[in-house]
């Protein structure tokens, strides 16, 4: 009868410490590296296998997600969208209104008088007047007849002022006219409104006119209301009928009448708002002045 236990055990051994050494030789150099990297590609199907169970029950929570969480989901979603689409308006608007700004800025630069930014607050209701509130009044200096524009053209005159607001008629108010010259030979003509917020006409301009389609109209500073030399409008059409006295001249207005938002209000002569109000209260003084030489007895 023969007995395996001894065999068992030294095959244990053996296995045992061959296995001990294939430990080390792995730790502690790159003999096995080839090995372990073939051992790994045969043990791939194995893992994936392996984690077959996991993989079929996330399909199932996918395919079978209940209707209501589905409609909660698709709610939220709709909810996030809508945030994120006011915000990207709110950002296009600050974005928008930043190229205005400076725009206005390197309009103002060019002009040789000083200027007062302002920002339009109303509208009139009137389908009938063409007139606009601003945010400046007589307390920034603002005055009856002060021109204004904004970043691409003459937009109109002050009409009234009133201590923190004042009312705007422009230029395209069928009861507001303007003296103006053509720009490419200086003749002269005289624009007024027709109650359409894109349309000028020039009045009574012969048929024998130099004036053409595309021809830039500016302020002449004739009637000393304006100053010379603001983009006004650009001619549109020029009809000559030979059976009447004068053209018909059509001319859109250069600055952006039913856009902008923030205008430029024009100071004469150099003077800002703060030397206006020094000035009003110097005259206001003259009187008291006046009078209290006069009562002040003469040196002998």
């Amino acid at each position: 009868m023969f007995t395996k236990g001894p065999a068992v055990a030294s095959r244990a051994l053996f296995f045992s410490v061959a296995a001990v050494g294939l430990i080390l030789v792995s730790l502690y150099t790159d003999w096995l590296a080839p090995v372990r990297a073939q051992l790994g590609a045969v043990a791939t199907p194995f893992y994936w296998i392996t984690d077959l169970p996991a993989r079929i029950g996330d399909w199932g929570e996918e395919t079978f997600t209940s209707r209501d969480e589905l409609r909660e989901e698709n709610e939220a979603l709709k909810s996030e969208l809508l945030i994120l689409q006011r915000k990207l308006q709110q950002m296009a608007a600050l974005a928008a209104e930043n190229v205005r700004l400076r725009r206005l800025l390197g309009s103002s630069d060019m002009l040789q008088d000083n200027v007062l930014v302002a920002e339009l607050v109303g509208v009139s209701p009137n389908p009938l007047s063409h007139s606009v509130v601003i945010n400046k009044g007589r307390d920034d200096g603002v005055y009856e007849g002060q021109p204004v524009l904004d970043a691409f053209g003459l937009m109109g005159q002050v009409v009234e002022a009133n201590p923190s607001s004042s009312r705007v008629l422009l230029i395209t108010d069928a009861s507001h006219a303007l003296p103006v010259q053509v720009n490419r030979n200086g003749v002269r003509a005289v624009a007024e409104g027709t109650g359409q917020i894109n349309r000028l006409r020039l009045r009574h301009v012969s048929n024998t006119t130099d004036i053409r389609e595309g021809d830039l109209l500016v302020s002449s500073g004739l009637g000393d209301r304006f100053p010379v030399g603001y983009p006004v409008a650009k001619v549109q059409q020029v009809v000559r009928d030979p059976g009447q006295s004068f053209s018909t001249v059509v001319a859109q207005p250069m600055a952006r009448l039913d856009r902008s938002r923030h205008l430029l209000l024009v100071f004469g002569q150099g003077m800002r708002p703060e030397e206006l109000e020094q000035a009003r209260q110097q005259e206001a003084q003259e009187p008291d002045l006046q009078e209290r030489e006069a009562l002040e007895p003469e040196d002998d």
